[in-house]
Formats: C-alpha cells, structure tokens, sequence
C-alpha cells in the first residue's frame, strides 16, 4: 500500500538523473537484487542512458529522486534508495509504468524477496524458473 500523505510523482528521464540512476543501481544494499552483479562506470551508463533513457521514469517524492523504473525489451527494471523502502514507492512506480507498457513482465532473483512480495502482490505470477550451470565460464566449481 501507497502511504496517503506522500507526494508522489512519476516523471520522464532526463540528463539531469542519469547519475541518480547510476548511482543507485550500484548501491551494495540494492544491487544484490539485480541480475547483473557488475559495477557499472560512468562510461558505460552513459552509453546505456543514450541508447534507453526515454525508456525510464524518474519517482519524485516532494521533487527529490527516489527511485526509477524502466522497461527494457519489456522487463521492468526498479529501483527505490534504501531509505525509502516500505512506503509503497515501488508499488506506486509498478502501477504507473503498466499504464505506459501494460504488458510488461519482471525477471526477479530467486533471493530477491521484496521485488516477488511487490510483483506478486500487484497480480503478477511466477511463469518461469531459470537455472546456471553450477560451472564458472572457465568449467570448474
């Protein structure tokens, strides 16, 4: 559930939160949750932002960045500041970016908790169960 009293707002990407996106997608508290583990620099979210910033959302609660969400080849991909977590700011940017990409899906880390609780709980359901090898690209355990 959505806090009441929070002003929240979903807004276009711009320039200006292509940092604010780098930097909490590399936040160690949030990117265990992410498939991709990498560090990413500077460099390359500049190229990734060329290519998709139209494709993300900027979550403003009373004009300051709090989160993100994107829909990259119909993935949603989410991300709400640590100190924000619980007050329904995933579940408000997962209801408004439906209405832009309505048939979008969520590819979630079996250890990523919270984002199954927020997708499951907005009516999504478990479709597919992907498994790794157990060997390293070199073959060894």
């Amino acid at each position: 559930m959505v806090e009441p009293d929070l002003n929240l707002k979903l807004i276009e990407n711009e320039r200006k939160y292509f940092e604010f996106i780098r930097v909490l997608r590399n936040d160690e508290s949030l990117k265990v949750g992410f498939i991709n583990q990498e560090e990413i620099t500077s460099e390359q979210h500049e190229l990734y932002m060329h290519k998709h910033h139209a494709a993300y959302f900027i979550c403003l609660l009373d004009d300051e960045p709090v989160g993100y969400v994107g829909v990259i080849e119909n993935d949603i991909r989410i991300a709400v500041s640590t100190e924000y977590h619980n007050l329904g700011i995933g579940k408000f940017m997962v209801s408004e970016i439906l209405k832009r990409f309505p048939a979008s899906t969520a590819k979630v880390k079996v250890t990523n908790i919270a984002s199954q609780k927020l997708f499951e709980g907005m009516g999504f359901t478990k479709e597919f169960i992907t498994y790794r090898s157990p060997f390293t690209p070199e073959g060894f355990p």
